[in-house]
Formats: structure tokens, sequence, C-alpha cells
């Protein structure tokens, strides 16, 4: 077959092929026959394991609709008797604790923010590594956070108003967080360094110290007049920074210019929900984008104004310790990978009857190969000081998928020649069977599961399709404070905390999706770190310096000890079990619209880019111009509660397409100054994003898990074909 190599029973797009023969094997150690013949093999063993999880996912579905079907008045006590008799719900494992070895310290001693970015866009990615220091002025600056009121404009040049707000701000948090013995860090006229310890003037002439001296941990430049001062509170650094030339500095009694703090101290470089990968050059790409991050090589440049600005990592940072040693301080984030999960398949590779391999499995493989340039030490950094690789696994359903994953997982060590269990994994807790079986699926991989959490848009989805035949589902905005979405939240924190995760892995909350809203993020997000996560996910490096406030005010590791102490043997599978949906909706017509112009306005803002543009990630404004964060996730909710509405006769297959026109004449006119973007309106039938949209919601109920991956995928290739891009 043209622009494919036969390698054995399967063949490999020649772009895939040649990629990993000249830039990922080289400097690996491992033999070039060896490595295809090898990896023919585990596809080929692999592939019809893989089938049958998904053919069991889709039985499972199937029994569920008939029995809804077959009883119409809903009893919780027989639906729950029903769900342990087909196994959706499994007998529990007895108690057990997390074997780990070799995890690093970002992953099981710091507590802090978690931005996940699309792996296939160099600037995002190197943003993304680089934050994991962040300059607290700026984010106070530049944000909501602080109010425009009263002459603090953030607009044109420096404004000494909102300049001298946050400069109060920053030193209420140093006040906070360390404290001086009597004063006031606002009062500081000198920092210095005195007989091993933090000596800060105050305007009164007094010279005080911390209060807690251990949390002075270095200096750069002279003990007398020191450049910069490092403080440590819960874990996490802050870097007082000093120059009384710099134009803020020289307005400050003590010289500060900044105060820079720890902020992402991870982030996962994403493969799934936020990229659009549907053939083999897009794969490749990917991969590319993995090598150059792995090896701490790549670059990017960009305009900005009349300069070419080169984005590149950040080097470690240096300090002397007060007894004259030296504290070595990481640049840069640690990384996760995020493969794709179990579902999809890609024309990269196909087995022998021309189909195409599931992209879990390249992912899993091709991401481990690139990895082990870490583990050997090429390339500019170290990733993984402990020679760890950490892959995260999503849309997982119950334990034998994630049993499944750690097989996978143990053939990928052996033919890259790992010791067992270098390749770490990330469980997300979000579907409706693996919330159900938490305890198991960590179970399944207990010597490798360094990471799970929550996430509000993926289960919901997923909730709402499994229940699809119960009833009209409730409105998006009702469904967050019930019980079945609060109990879930509170039980993956409970079975991370039963299994041993506490100093040794990531239990985490998912993303704030309002990247322009800080101020509602600055008072929200820190509810995360009161329910015992160590860490959640965040939109940007600004959005990770202010969420790393959150985990100074609240010490995380003593909230898990208290959550420990009250007990973790709560049984929270009743409550998840309260399905979302409406006996009797009393719903007025205003509301049904407001509901489904709402989902459909998101949904096409999304789809329009996903399709026709390849942008698996980007900030779509709502229908009230509100820019959210939004990837695949939000388009699966927003789809299956249109399909859900649709199924019950909520509202008619007629009112949703006239729906559907009037907001995709809304996102055209969003979008009217983007150069690369094509109308959808009035040619709906030529419009490729626009029928997309309307398969997502009509032939929603067919979607396996009411994901979107294959409908996406499918009007991908089309656009692809169609403006001439092809492999």
């Amino acid at each position: 077959m043209s622009g494919y190599v036969n390698v054995g029973s399967i063949k490999v797009a020649e772009v895939l092929y040649n990629f990993v023969n000249r830039e990922a094997l080289p400097e690996t150690g491992l033999d070039v026959e060896q490595f295809w013949q090898g990896f023919e093999k585990l596809v080929v063993d692999f592939t019809p394991r893989n089938k049958e999880i998904l053919k069991k996912r889709q039985h499972l579905q199937d029994q569920i609709n008939e029995w809804h079907k077959e009883n119409k008045e809903f009893n919780a006590e027989k639906y729950k008797a029903f769900l342990e008799e087909i196994g959706y719900l499994e007998p529990i494992v007895e108690d057990f604790k997390v074997n780990l070895e070799n995890i690093d310290d970002e992953i099981s001693q710091i507590a802090g923010p978690q931005l996940v970015v699309p792996i296939n866009n160099p600037r995002y990615a190197i943003n993304a590594a680089n934050s994991r220091w962040g300059s607290l002025y700026d984010a106070f600056y530049g944000t909501d956070v602080i109010s425009e009121d009263k002459g603090a404009e953030k607009s044109g040049g420096y404004n000494p108003v909102r300049g001298n707000i946050v400069i109060e701000k920053s030193r209420e948090f140093l006040d906070d967080g360390t404290p001086l013995t009597s004063g006031s860090h606002k009062d500081a006229k000198k920092y210095a360094v005195a007989n091993g310890k933090l000596a800060v003037t105050l305007q009164n002439g007094e010279t005080v110290g911390l209060k807690e001296e251990d949390k002075f941990v270095g200096y750069q430049g002279d003990e007398g007049k020191p450049s910069s001062i490092l403080l440590k509170n819960n874990g996490l650094h802050i870097d007082i920074q000093i120059n009384e030339n710099h134009p803020i500095g020289k307005t400050d009694a003590a010289g500060v210019k900044d105060i820079v703090l720890e902020s992402a101290i991870t982030t996962i470089m994403d493969c799934e929900d936020s990229v659009a990968a549907v053939d083999a050059e897009d794969k490749t790409d990917v991969y590319r984008n993995w090598k150059g991050l792995i090896r701490g090589e790549i670059s990017t440049s960009f305009q900005k104004g009349d300069r070419t600005i080169e984005r590149t990592f950040n080097e470690d940072r240096v300090y002397q310790t007060a007894d004259g040693g030296e504290v070595t301080l990481t640049g840069r984030v640690l990384m996760l990978v995020r493969n794709v999960g179990h579902l999809m398949t890609n024309s990269a590779v196909l087995l022998e009857d021309g189909t195409e391999t599931y992209e879990g499995i390249l992912d899993g493989v091709f991401t481990s190969l690139i990895a082990k340039h870490n583990l050997l030490g090429k390339g500019k950094y170290i990733n993984s000081k402990k020679g760890s690789v950490y892959i995260v696994k999503p849309k997982m359903h119950g334990s034998e998928e994630v049993a499944f994953s750690n097989e996978l997982f143990a053939r990928i060590e052996d033919l890259l020649d790992l010791n067992r269990n270098t390749l770490k994994m990330g469980i997300m807790d979000e579907e409706r069977r693996t919330s159900l079986n938490l305890k198991n699926c960590i179970y399944a991989a207990k010597e490798r599961a360094i990471f799970i959490n929550t996430g509000w848009l993926d289960r919901t989805g997923d909730e709402i399709h499994t229940s699809m035949e119960i009833g009209p589902i409730a409105r998006t905005a009702e469904m967050r404070p019930m019980d079945w979405f609060q109990s879930y939240e509170k039980n993956n924190v409970q079975e991370g905390l039963r299994a041993g995760f506490q100093y040794e892995a990531q239990i985490g909350k998912g993303m704030w999706a309002k990247p322009d809203n800080m101020l509602e993020m600055f008072t929200e997000k820190i509810g995360h770190v009161e329910a015992g996560a160590n860490t959640a996910w965040v939109p940007s490096p600004t959005a990770a310096t202010l969420h790393a406030l959150h985990y100074h005010a609240v010490d995380v590791r003593e909230v898990q000890n208290q959550l420990v102490e009250k007990g973790t043997d709560t049984d929270y599978r009743d409550d998840i079990l309260k399905i979302p949906f409406e006996t009797n909706p009393g719903w007025t017509k205003e509301e049904i619209k407001e509901e489904v112009e709402n989902n459909a306005q998101k949904m096409l803002g999304y789809v329009v880019r996903w399709v026709e543009q390849g942008v698996g990630c980007s900030k779509v404004p709502d229908i009230n111009d509100i820019g959210m964060m939004e990837d695949r996730a939000t388009l699966r909710i927003s789809s299956q509660l249109i399909t859900n509405w649709l199924h019950h006769e909520i509202v008619s297959e007629e009112e949703v397409l006239d729906i559907l026109k009037r907001m995709a004449v809304v996102v055209d006119e969003q979008n009217a100054g983007d150069e690369l973007y094509r109308d959808m309106a009035p040619n709906y039938d030529e419009s490729v994003a626009f029928q997309a949209a309307c398969d997502l919601v009509f032939k929603g109920t067919k979607q396996p898990n009411g994901y979107t991956e294959p409908i996406l995928h499918s009007r991908r290739l089309e656009f692809k074909k169609k403006i001439g891009v092809t492999n």
C-alpha cells in the first residue's frame, strides 16, 4: 500500500516509520529491527483484547438501557442489585496500600497547581513547562483579582495606583505565610542575611526575623545586600526579588521589584482531549513535540510588536544557603504525558486486514520510547530525577480496563528494555463505572498508580449517556450541587487516601474553565485544597500562580491528616447512583430554549475550530461572550444533554435544528476577526463543522459512551480531504 511500510503483518505509515527510525530510536540503545518486531507482536497481541474491552462496554450499556425501558418506575435498590448482577458494580477488594517506587517529589511531596496543555502547540507547551515559577505582581496586576475601581485601571502604561494595591496584597500574602516575629513585611525597609538567618529591618529601625526560622531557605547576591531572598511555606518556595534600580524596586522602601512564586508543580502534556490528531501526520507531529519537550530542546518564536521572541525552557535557579552551601531548584515543571484512551483508532498503523490500530496502544509505545531519552540522560534537561515516566490514562471504565493498561505498560517496558513499573499510571476518575469501582481500579495498578482526579465535564457526560433511557436529565447548572456529583468528589479523595496516596501520589481536581475570570477562581478554587486534593487543574501559568496562593493558605497535608483520622470507610456508592433525572420536569419553554441554546452555542463554537482548523483546545466565547476553555470533555456534556432532551421529547428535532442554525450565526459573528474561519451560515449543508455538530446531537444515543471522538475524527478527515490536505 502506497505510503506505508510493511512490518511483519502490519503496515506503518512512512511518516511515522521514518520519524521513529531517524529521531525516536537513536540514542535509546534499542535495535531497530528488534523494536519493530516486538512492536508488531505487541499490536497483534493487544488488539483483540482492546476490542473485547469495548465490546463489554457496549454490552453493559445495552443491558442498562433495556433495564430502564423495562422498569419505568425507578427503584434504587433493584437498580443497584441489577448492576451487581451484570458485573457493572464489582465486589470491593480488601484494603491495600499502593506500592510505589522512584516517585519524584513533585508527585509525592509537593502540593500545588497542575496545568494541562495540548502537546502539539509548542508555544503553549513551553509556557506550561516554564510555569514552575510565576510573578505574583504580574498575576495580581493583570487580572480581575484586583478591581479597576477608584483609579486602579490596568489598561495603558503602568498605573502606580494599581501597582500600590498589588504590592500591598503581595505583602499581606507574605505576612500570612511567612510572618515576622513582629511588625509586617509591609513595613520592611531592608532584607538581609545575618548570622545564618533572615534579618528584616523595619521602618521604625527595628530588625526582626521570621517567626518560623526554618522558612528561610537561601538567597542570591551578598548577605548584606541580597538580590533575592528564598522562603518556603507548605512545601512551596517564595522568591522575594530585590533591585533598587528597577522601575518597581526603586519605588519600594526595601527595593523589592517582585515576588515570584513556585506555581505549577506538574503539567500534563496532552495527546488526548485538547488535541486534534486524526491521521499519521498529526500523530507524528504529536510525538515529535513530545521528544522536544522531554529532552528540553524544543523552542518556538513569535512576533510581539516589532520584536521576534524565542521561547525555550527556563534554566534552574541556584541560591546560597546560610551555612555556605548551595541549593538548586528546577526552573521547570515535572511533565506527565496523557495518552489517548482505549476507544479510538488511527491510520498511522494498519492491521493485516487493513483496519486501523488502537491509538492508545500507539501512544503507550511511542510516548514511552521517546521518554527513554530522559531516562538515559539525553537532552538538555532531565524531567524525572527518579527515572520514572508518568503516563495519564483517561476514559477507562472499571478495574478490568485499568488492568489491561497495566499489562500493556508491562509489555511496553519489556519492548523498550525498561525496569518493571518504570511507567507510572495516572487514573482519571471520569467515567461512572470507574467512580463506582475506584478502589478496585487503583488496586489493579497499585504499583503504578500515581494520580487520580475528578472531572465535572466527562463524568457528567458519561452520567447522561449511561442513564439515557431513564428520562430527561436535569439542567446542567442543577447537576453539580446534587448528591451524586458531590459524593463522587468526596469518594475520589477518600479512596486515594485509603489507598495510601498521602506522601506518595496525587489526588487531583478538575479544570477552572474561565481563564479571564480569575477573581472567581481565586474565590472558589480554594475549595479543592480544602477538600484534600493536593493538585488541581488550571488553564494558564497566571492561574497557576494565583492558585498556588491557596496551597500557602491551606496546608493540604494537614487536611488529609484530618480526613484520615476522621475515617475513610464511608460507602458513597448509593449516593453516586442517584441519577440526576427529572421524573416530572416543570421547565418553562423559555428555560428549555435557554438551556439548549447555551449548549448548542458552546458545542458549535468548539466543533468549528476542531473540525476545520484542527484546534483541539481553545478559549471559546460562550453565548454571553465569556471566554471558556473548551476541549472534547465540554463537547461531550453539551451534546449529550441536548441528545437526552431530544430523546425524551423535551424539545423536538425541528426546534433543535432551528437553534443550531441560529447559534451558528452567533458563532460566525464571534469569529468574524479570524482570517482562517469559514462561516457555517447560511450554507449549513456545505459546512462540515455544522454537520458534525448535527451528528453529535441527532446521532448522540448511538455514540459509544457518548464520546465525541468518532464523529469529530471522521468529519476532520472529511474536511482535510475537502481542502486537499491528506497523508
